[in-house]
């Protein structure tokens, strides 16, 4: 069993990681939108706190939009999951990123 937090807030993803059973977040829009720190930031902190799969969802809904976002997004930290609402872009989008060796977890199935 893998345990994975859902949210964006630090205190609770620290709180987690201290518990020893922390496998890795899962963030979305929405939850970073709710924390005070800038959004890379943000995300680069989760990635730090927590050394497993963070997952962080793209905004962008076609595919040619969601391969540049998710293209940066893997960029910020080495354990960043792209998140890729499915879709038949956001499939067209899974598929090539997956081939360029990007991490990606699909949602909202």
């Amino acid at each position: 069993m893998k345990f994975f937090l859902d949210t964006a807030n630090l205190t609770e993803i620290r709180e987690v990681a201290g518990w020893g059973i922390l496998d890795g977040v899962t963030t979305n829009p929405s939850l970073c939108s709710k924390e005070s720190a800038r959004f890379e930031d943000l995300i680069k902190e989760i990635c730090r706190v927590c050394p497993g799969p963070v997952s962080v969802e793209c905004v962008t809904t076609r595919a040619e939009e969601i391969i540049p976002e998710a293209r940066e997004l893997a960029k910020i930290a080495p354990n960043v999951v792209v998140k890729i609402p499915v879709g038949l872009d956001g499939l067209k989008a899974t598929r090539v990123l997956a081939q360029e060796g990007i991490s990606v977890n699909t949602t909202l199935v």
